[in-house]
């Protein structure tokens, strides 16, 4: 029993660790998450959950750097009945929101483990469940963990130590980029080839017959079957982009040139909430890469409206040819708003946050 309890203490520690670490790698990506999840509960709940939504990237660092310090508070042994408690208050909610996504069918992605594992809600609640089941173990066998590996002053000192590092590490992530990018747009990918199947997809149909369900690899030449489903053999064959399209102010499908040669793509999510102050140095770079012996072409691409975006051109003296896009693709391709891609004929050679403009030799190093 005691080797059971001390394994159970040690995994429901180290979750806890890794689930905050992989949100503060991206925690403007867990901010999204918790952006949707304040949007659906002000549907329905109330309009109060808006309130929330503006300190998003706030609580994403907070709750996480929580998760992290709980962990290293727990693997300690530093105060072990009221980490304990206070780990439970974050089970109770993280449980609470992950059967509200699957129940309900809200939020079809808790971001538990961030873009770095996905899971199901269902499956999401029934990690949760499984924690619950760990702390229950810990919880009503704390006699077996009785030796406090830091205690005292020492033990303040590494808590302190923990909150301070994952604190940090989430910041800096939220003023650059993610460490380690686990989206489809990553450097080295090929966004062209990830918009295509690996190779041909095969389905079963699912059909029905006198109250009778029978499944077929080819579609039967019985009329009397009726349809009810078509099921994938090889999902993970399927495109792993599948939304990726820009387009002119004339609604002209412009994504296959912007997927040919050197691109500098600059991205603009949204005006309202870009960072006007770098302009000066983004209007230079653009300027620079004219006379590129790589050929770079520099293409604008935002989210907002023509108009709106119009404004803000004139607004920052922003000039060149300017694309649109989906809001939730721009955000996906990079977490800066604005930010550089940089494309060779669709790979993807580099991406910049706003605080870290490269320069003319940088861009023709990568290429």
């Amino acid at each position: 029993m005691r080797l059971f309890v001390r394994i159970c203490w040690f995994l429901l520690g180290a979750l806890f660790i890794f689930s905050g670490l992989i949100k503060l790698n991206d925690p403007i990506g867990t901010a999204l998450k918790l952006e949707e999840y304040f949007d659906v509960f002000s549907r329905d709940f109330g309009s109060f959950f808006k309130v929330f939504i503006p300190q998003a990237r706030l609580m994403s660092i907070v709750i996480s750097s929580l998760e992290v310090v709980l962990g290293v508070a727990l693997l300690l042994r530093w105060q072990l009945r009221f980490t304990l408690r206070a780990l439970l208050v974050l089970l109770v909610f993280f449980t609470f929101l992950t059967f509200y996504s699957a129940f309900f069918n809200k939020v079809t992605d808790c971001g538990c483990f961030g873009d770095f594992i996905k899971l199901t809600p269902w499956q999401s609640f029934s990690k949760d469940l499984v924690l619950l089941g760990l702390w229950l173990v810990v919880f009503f066998n704390q006699r077996y963990l009785r030796r406090v590996f830091a205690k005292g002053t020492l033990g303040t000192m590494y808590i302190t130590f923990a909150g301070a590092v994952a604190v940090g590490i989430g910041v800096y992530a939220l003023g650059h980029l993610p460490y380690f990018d686990f989206l489809p747009y990553k450097v080295g990918n090929d966004i062209g080839k990830l918009m295509k199947p690996s190779e041909p997809l095969r389905y079963k149909y699912v059909m029905e017959k006198g109250g009778q369900t029978q499944e077929f690899e080819e579609y039967p030449t019985d009329t009397l079957w009726k349809f009810k489903q078509m099921v994938p053999l090889n999902p993970e064959a399927g495109p792993k982009i599948v939304d990726f399209k820009v387009w002119g102010a004339d609604d002209a499908d412009m994504t296959q040139e912007v997927l040919q040669g050197n691109k500098l793509l600059l991205i603009i999510q949204n005006v309202e909430k870009a960072d006007r102050d770098r302009f000066t140095l983004i209007n230079g770079l653009l300027a620079s890469i004219d006379s590129s012996q790589k050929r770079i072409t520099p293409v604008i691409i935002t989210s907002s409206s023509p108009q709106e975006f119009d404004v803000f051109r004139h607004e920052v003296n922003l000039a060149g040819k300017y694309y649109f896009a989906d809001a939730t693709v721009l955000k996906s391709m990079i977490r800066s708003n604005p930010g550089f891609i940089l494309l060779q004929d669709g790979v993807v050679k580099g991406k910049y946050h706003y605080h870290d403009i490269p320069d003319r030799a940088k861009l023709e190093e990568a290429l």
